[in-house]
């Protein structure tokens, strides 16, 4: 008797279980496709790292095909791209009084921010620097953004 009623006491202190929503894919999404409201929903239930903002995907790019009802994972999306694969871009060098302005060929498809590696025309050395706004690459010391 004396157990039922502390099983019973311990049952009433245990916390209720909390509910939860991650934002999943309400289509088919194939990666390159700037996200819209309707292409997003929230789901019950919690996955480590998936979003849980309908704010934080809106806008975005899919970097990889998402899945209809699958979790929307934060490395799944990025910002849209502004520079394409094999497109030429000014690459910068600016380190303290130091600017230096080359051509240079994109290597890969990057967005505002991204780090995207560049083959420069001159020398045909690779670097990495980082998207500005205004679609130019900045290497060097005072690379980010």
């Amino acid at each position: 008797m004396r157990t039922v009623l502390l099983l019973g006491a311990l049952a009433a202190a245990a916390p209720a279980p909390i509910s939860a929503e991650m934002l999943v894919a309400t289509r088919t999404i194939r990666g390159q496709t700037i996200l819209g409201p309707g292409d997003v929903a929230l789901a019950e239930g919690t996955m480590a790292g998936a979003l849980t903002d309908p704010y934080d995907a809106i806008g975005q790019e899919a970097r990889v095909n998402l899945y209809a009802g699958r979790p929307i994972m934060a490395g799944d999306l990025g910002a849209p791209a502004i520079i394409e694969r094999n497109q030429i871009v000014t690459v910068f060098y600016r380190n303290g009084v130091v600017n230096i302005a080359a051509d240079g060929r994109a290597l890969e498809r990057a967005g505002i921010g991204d780090p995207l590696r560049v083959m420069n025309l001159a020398s045909r050395t690779t670097v990495t620097g980082f998207v500005a706004s205004d679609g130019t690459v900045t290497v060097g010391a005072s690379a980010r953004p």
